[in-house]
């Protein structure tokens, strides 16, 4: 670490402790040309996971529209916010925990459609009656037949 006294690149650390939750960590440094200290933060390098939308546009993943979007399918149903803050949760852990920064809209609404059936067999309905844009009620009907021989 360069010294923003004397430009030395050598320095040595005294005390090291985390701070923001465990998200960063203060290190107190001492310059050994000049006995100068100063402060230095280390951070974990996040890198963005990038969506590729349908229409070929990228953005960067927003938990909070994933989280939206199953808060509006399970609406009047008997799923807990906390259930459904876990399912977001394991969904950005399993996007984070790829070797591909760039994942599909298309894969991100599987891994919902995935947790929301787990959760509540409606809501999994409504999400994927928007999410597959159902064109008429014999692809809704094919839907529900596929979670009725499921459960037999």
């Amino acid at each position: 670490m360069k010294c923003p006294f004397c430009g030395c690149e050598e320095s040595k650390v005294i005390d090291s402790r985390p701070t923001d939750e465990g998200e960063r960590i203060r290190r107190r440094r001492e310059c050994v040309s000049c006995q100068k200290r100063f402060t230095t933060y280390e951070i974990i390098e996040s890198v963005p996971v990038i969506v590729v939308k349908k229409d070929k546009s990228r953005e960067v993943f927003d938990r909070s529209k994933l989280f939206n979007g199953m808060l509006r399918a399970c609406e009047k149903r008997p799923v807990s916010l906390d259930a459904i803050e876990k399912a977001v949760n394991e969904i950005e852990a399993t996007l984070q925990n790829s070797l591909d920064r760039e994942v599909t809209s298309v894969h991100i609404g599987e891994l919902a459609m995935d947790k929301l059936r787990e959760l509540d067999e409606v809501a999994y309905v409504r999400f994927a009656s928007v999410y597959r844009q159902f064109k008429d009620i014999n692809t809704f009907m094919d839907e529900l037949a596929k979670i009725l021989s499921e459960k037999n």
